[in-house]
């Protein structure tokens, strides 16, 4: 009796069966998601690093050369792969994007929350919403018709350059910038701003000296993620930009971005040629600063998770 007894207590439940089912199903995702990351990293860098490897092209000439032709030599011999004309296109449009984003997006949380948060956000959360369900092929066709004329008409020069592929990543990037400073705002405590309003502070005092500054870190988290969209974007941009490799000289210009040269490039060339080594090596550059945006929206999150 004893002995049945104890064989019932010590027999594992349905729900315990269930739950050990749940964790390793659980578990086999997430080894299969990191597998999957770091066969990705393994494959672009060792494609990418073919190109100083097997063509024996000098890093710091392809970082800061500034003529991008692979299917030429110049008078050393060495082919034509300076990559600096797409690095600084893709970081003045992920910039510009970025800094005229972001005052439009914290705007727009700050009312949603703050001054109006029933009726701003019963109005502006679904035009968020509708902006971030958009095909990025929808803003480069619109980009292409609309900004494309416009700054053609207003600032002179062909209308395809830098200041082009700006205002189509605000718009792309807009809404993300705002759905996470809403986030961001409202992880405040509400005794924060209970606590500035009984010491006499106004309304926008709160916000300005409380709000903002207590909701900081969720909101530099959100710029460098509409950032890290910005960088990564690929087909709205090459609509408008003009994809020419050379170096931005001004905003009207003609220019590329790493992407940009990406997309219209890889399907033109051989695997394992010089020519298609190279765009693997801008593919790596891409994938670098895309770990880099990560690791800054690490520190930034555990550095406002130290300050709390």
């Amino acid at each position: 009796m004893n002995k049945k007894l104890q064989e019932q207590l010590l027999k594992r439940s349905k729900a315990a069966k269930m739950e050990r089912f749940g964790k390793t199903i659980s578990f086999l995702a997430l080894m299969l998601i990191t597998v999957t990351v770091f066969a990705i990293i393994i494959f672009v860098a060792s494609k990418g690093l073919s190109t100083f490897v097997t063509n024996h092209v000098n890093i710091v000439d392809f970082l800061t050369g500034k003529n991008w032709n692979p299917n030429v030599t110049d008078s050393k011999g060495q082919p034509e792969v300076g990559a600096l004309p797409m690095i600084s296109g893709s970081f003045v449009v992920t910039i510009l994007s970025a800094l005229l984003a972001t005052p439009f997006a914290i705007g727009t949380a700050i009312f949603m929350n703050e001054i109006s948060p029933h009726r701003g956000a019963k109005l502006l959360q679904p035009v968020i919403e509708l902006l971030v369900g958009i095909p990025s092929v929808v803003y480069g066709f619109i980009g292409l018709t609309v900004i494309v004329p416009a700054v053609r008409s207003v600032f002179g020069g062909s209308g395809f350059g830098i200041l082009a592929g700006t205002f189509v990543l605000f718009v792309m990037i807009l809404p993300t910038v705002t759905s996470m400073s809403v986030d961001a705002l409202r992880s405040v405590p509400r005794y924060y701003r209970e606590a500035a309003l009984a010491l006499g502070a106004t309304q926008w005092q709160t916000i300005y000296k409380v709000v903002l500054r207590s909701a900081t870190p969720g909101i530099l988290t959100a710029i460098i993620f509409g950032m890290a969209r910005a960088f990564g974007e690929a087909l709205a941009v090459q609509m408008v930009i003009g994809n020419a490799a050379l170096l931005p000289t001004n905003l009207v210009s003609p220019a590329s971005t790493l992407t940009s040269v990406l997309t219209t490039g890889i399907g033109n060339t051989v695997m394992g040629s010089l020519q298609n080594n190279a765009l693997w090596s801008l593919a790596l550059v891409l994938l670098i600063m895309s770990l880099i945006f990560n690791l800054v929206v690490r520190m930034i999150g555990r550095k406002g998770a130290m300050s709390k």
